[in-house]
């Protein structure tokens, strides 16, 4: 079924098949040639995994007023399908495309010449000559820029369209991201929910325990009472989460572009597949691949093109014309070319005259050069600390996950069991009961919230770096 947003692929490969042209016919230049192969690469690549996005398993409802595809995210909806949802949803993803597909639109522009211009005189008093009077004029005049200038042109906006290309894949990953970051979390808190809910059931279980010693005078009232208090605790922590699902669905819906108070059902458990993190290989990995940087690299030669187009402004442009005179016969006696009509050929230029105009044109562009360049390397440095938080907080997370799941977990399980058993035979206190119970209650909430923390720093790494981690060392 072909949806709205169908066109979108379709619309780059038209825009490929007239950018190529405009880039190769007739250019002449191997800085062009190459900008065109560069074209080439970088539209199927991005066609591809944009493709293999959109065909991700969703299923569709039926059709609705607004441009928005509508499809059901039930049970078995898994963050893949989220994914799909969000890249053939968002606006802000769209726009970004078509912000790149109104770039590529610029270089047949300033690639051509200047049009014609056909120009018409009528004499409102007829020239008198030999031949006849002259009554009317018809030429037609061309401009031709300085040698260089349009290949020049051409090649700054194809550098436009490839940093509005980076762009646009700077948003669709980072609109990846915000989905991954909030269904991760959303993750948590469905996990959160369960653990809580089976330490209420715990707690009452407890209680029961010490209800049923307290009637054989075993235990004290007070038992009872410190079970009832904990399980009213538990009972509102659980309340707690509970009304959190509200708020974390509107986040994550925001990202879909969903009805904000559209139902998402409860993820599954968070899975964890460690992965290998070497330092070195992401900060390479984040200079060569990270859509920001590569945007604002085209920039940089953008301007650095846009220099040598000021400079070539300080020639002359020239332009050929030709026109003819309509002429009548001549009105006394007869000579020779008698009515003949005669064709003009003009040739003109312009004159650079105001060079002061000329020199702050090129000042403008290379103080802009020198900002492209500035910018480039600011951001260079923001995305580098980015990475090293989000390396630290992912390691970190990998520590945790082994701790708790491990070592801490299984002991305090050990301990709730044992500590159960003494309080049954009357060698333990209810109070240890509890806190045993309570270490088991965080311990197990510790290990989930790890389990979303290392989660939301890969995606966060992959995102800064512009490539899952797995292709990181295939680059």
């Amino acid at each position: 079924m072909i949806t709205d947003n169908d066109h979108w692929v379709g619309d780059v490969m038209t825009v490929f098949k007239g950018m190529t042209c405009h880039l190769t016919q007739g250019s002449g230049t191997e800085t062009l040639m190459e900008l065109s192969i560069r074209f080439k690469k970088m539209l199927f690549a991005s066609i591809a995994m944009f493709s293999l996005v959109l065909c991700a398993p969703v299923t569709a409802h039926g059709a609705t007023p607004s441009n928005v595809m509508q499809v059901t995210l039930d049970d078995a909806a898994t963050l893949q399908d989220y994914l799909a949802y969000a890249a053939r949803n968002n606006p802000g993803l769209e726009a970004a495309f078509n912000q790149w597909k109104a770039a590529l639109e610029r270089v047949p522009q300033v690639r051509a010449l200047p049009d014609p211009k056909f120009e018409y005189k009528y004499f409102i008093e007829e020239v008198e000559t030999r031949v006849g009077p002259q009554k009317q004029s018809f030429g037609l005049m061309q401009a031709f820029p300085w040698f260089g200038k349009l290949d020049l042109a051409a090649d700054a906006a194809g550098q436009g369209a490839l940093a509005a290309q980076q762009r646009y894949e700077a948003a669709k990953q980072k609109l990846f991201f915000e989905v991954k970051d909030a269904f991760y979390e959303y993750a948590y808190l469905a996990q959160a929910v369960k653990i809580t809910q089976d330490n209420v059931d715990l707690v009452k279980h407890l209680e029961s325990v010490a209800l049923s010693r307290y009637q054989a005078s075993a235990a004290s009232h007070p038992a009872v009472i410190r079970a009832q208090v904990e399980w009213g605790k538990l009972d509102d922590r659980h309340r707690t989460l509970e009304a959190l699902q509200g708020p974390l669905t509107v986040r994550l819906n925001a990202a879909l572009n969903r009805p904000v108070q559209a139902p998402l059902p409860w993820p599954g458990p968070l899975t964890f597949q460690p992965v290998d993190v070497n330092e070195a290989d992401l900060t390479e990995a984040l200079g060569a691949s990270n859509p920001q940087l590569r945007a604002l690299g085209f920039e940089v030669t953008k301007s650095e093109r846009s220099v040598r187009l000021a400079r070539k402004d300080t020639r002359p442009d020239f332009a050929l014309g030709l026109s003819a005179i309509d002429t009548g016969n001549a009105v006394y006696g007869t000579p020779p070319d008698s009515g003949k009509d005669p064709v003009v050929a003009s040739l003109s230029l312009t004159i650079p005259l105001w060079q002061e105009k000329n020199r702050a044109s090129i000042r403008e562009a290379k103080l802009r050069h020198l900002v492209a360049q500035q910018d480039k390397k600011h951001a260079m440095n923001t995305l580098s600390a980015q990475l090293q938080m989000a390396v630290y907080q992912l390691q970190d997370a990998q520590r945790k996950i082994n701790l708790y799941g491990d070592t801490l977990l299984p002991k305090a399980n050990e301990s709730l069991k044992v500590t159960e058993a003494a309080f049954r035979a009357g060698s333990g206190s209810f109070t240890d009961l509890i806190d045993a119970e309570r270490v088991l209650l965080e311990f197990a909430l510790a290990r989930e919230r790890a389990l979303a923390n290392y989660a939301q720093s890969l995606a966060k790494v992959e995102w800064l770096v512009g490539r899952p981690m797995e292709k990181i060392a295939d680059r």
